[in-house]
């Protein structure tokens, strides 16, 4: 029962300590840092959008009102030579500003540009992470599948066994398993108790080579039931 009990122990500390688990949670944070990632760059190009939309429409008017001056220069219905000079002067005026504006929207597109690029980067990135993580979760649940069938069939093995067992020397087992490790019975084997590793000695050898069959021994080093088998070297 010793065994099966350290075998339960086992299958309790990997389930806590599942690599799985580790790599789904290790997923799972980096999808929360690019879910954050992605939403700043939606803002920023939300935001880069909204100026170049801004710039465009700057250009424009500057643009319609160029060609308004320029048409109206066009036309000759203005003799007046001080009109005509204002007329230029602001023709040109306006040509120097659509330049300055066209600049601006420029570096306006590039930096869209820009954040359209790494906003596509990160989806791809996430779209990959999305799948790494659902394949994690998968191999999560299987693992946990495994588990739970070991230590289904372990603790039935465990359950037919302890029925076989007096009640109150399975009590002072669970004692010991609580106090040692959770080994509460050792094997003695070749005169020495697997629990603490300590060689008996030729007295306990001798009082446990007289003890009945059915008596419960105890190692006097680190008091855990003593299971005798043919190895125990007795």
């Amino acid at each position: 029962m010793q065994a099966l009990d350290t075998d339960l122990d086992r299958i309790r500390h990997r389930r806590d300590h599942l690599d799985e688990q580790a790599r789904v949670d290790e997923l799972t944070t980096q999808s929360r840092v690019i879910a954050d990632r992605l939403t700043a760059i939606e803002v920023e190009v939300a935001d880069v959008s909204l100026e170049q939309r801004k710039a465009d429409n700057d250009v424009e008017l500057v643009r319609q009102r160029a060609a308004k001056d320029a048409a109206l220069l066009e036309s000759g219905t203005i003799n007046d030579s001080k009109q005509l000079t204002h007329l230029q002067s602001e023709i040109a005026s306006l040509s120097r500003r659509q330049e300055e504006l066209e600049d601006v929207e420029l570096e306006i597109m590039e930096r869209l540009e820009g954040a359209e690029h790494r906003l596509r980067d990160l989806v791809a990135d996430k779209e990959q992470l999305e799948a790494q993580l659902a394949q994690a979760r998968v191999d999560l649940d299987g693992a946990r599948a495994e588990l739970d069938a070991a230590e289904s069939t372990t603790r039935s093995q465990r359950d037919a066994i302890a029925t076989t067992i007096a009640a109150d020397l399975i009590a002072l087992y669970e004692r010991l398993r609580g106090e040692y490790d959770g080994i509460g019975a050792a094997r003695l084997f070749r005169g020495r108790c697997q629990g603490c590793q300590i060689e008996l000695t030729p007295v306990d050898i001798s009082r446990i080579r007289q003890a009945g069959a059915d008596e419960v021994l105890r190692c006097e080093e680190c008091r855990r039931i003593l299971v005798r088998t043919d190895e125990s070297g007795l």
